[in-house]
């Protein structure tokens, strides 16, 4: 059922009121495959194959049998229509997607109940649910460290929501030439992929930088792969060059080793 009617009682220091605006201007869009979140759809496979792998490996699961994250607890921070939520609903976990845009947790839910899911998604922020005290054996950053304030405190409220044993994703763009020229001029300039503005370069994080805000939060790096793509085949693919933008998992030193060499960047 639909629960319009959840709020976020602490909108936190993190949330840029700027880029809510900019999203709210785009929700509806959200599920359109050739709409503004057109990228977002193309990257999905391959970031739901990274999670999907890690996420089985990390707890013993098997992706062959019916619903093989039946237990898990995953949260999605900035879930924004529930690209991620939904196909790792389908996998069996129990999942809560919180969005500090209003306007994109209705469009959301709507899909949720027209596909049959059940999904918790709330009006909030992951710092609230951390004071509730709330927690998750996995915590997923997707495509958002780049549009908050404060990336410190929203990394350490997002450590701060797993649970012990747990896994934390993170997403964004690397900040360097090629991330500038493929991810803002090519993408939202020359082939208009994304909305002109959506991404402010200045934002974007290099892997050595999020690493040393993870760790100060006591996780270390289990694995990073970079995202490219390939137009020949129309699709996005993982790979060691992590130049444009990446993904990583991280968990406490004690549930892994120490992170491979040639992913320590």
């Amino acid at each position: 059922m639909l629960d319009t009617e959840q709020t976020s009682t602490n909108t936190g220091h993190t949330v840029d009121a700027a880029e809510v605006e900019k999203f709210t201007r785009m929700a509806e869009s959200w599920w359109d495959p050739q709409g503004d979140f057109r990228p977002l759809h193309k990257l999905n496979p391959t970031r739901i194959r990274f999670l999907t792998e890690q996420i089985a490996r990390h707890f013993d699961r098997d992706l062959d049998t019916p619903r093989p994250f039946s237990g898990l607890k995953i949260l999605d921070v900035g879930c924004g229509g529930g690209l991620v939520c939904e196909p790792l609903a389908r996998l069996g976990a129990q999942v809560t997607g919180v969005d500090a845009t209003p306007a994109n947790i209705p469009v959301a839910q709507i899909h949720a109940e027209q596909m049959g899911l059940e999904i918790d998604y709330r009006v909030a922020t992951v710092a609230d649910l951390v004071e509730a005290g709330d927690s998750f054996d996995i915590v997923l950053a997707l495509e958002i460290i780049e549009h908050v304030n404060d990336p410190p405190t929203f990394i350490a409220d997002v450590i701060g929501a797993r649970a012990d044993g747990g896994l934390v994703f993170m997403s964004t763009f690397n900040k360097t030439i090629r991330s500038f020229a493929l991810g803002i001029v090519a993408a939202e300039y020359i082939l208009q992929w994304l909305p002109k503005g959506t991404h402010d370069w200045q934002r974007f994080v290099p892997p050595a930088e999020m690493f040393k805000m993870v760790e100060a939060q006591g996780l270390r790096p289990e694995r990073i792969k970079g995202f490219m793509f390939n137009p020949l085949l129309d699709k996005w693919m993982l790979t060691d060059d992590t130049g444009v933008s990446y993904i990583a998992c991280f968990t406490s030193p004690l549930d892994n080793p120490p992170v491979e060499p040639e992913f320590a960047l």
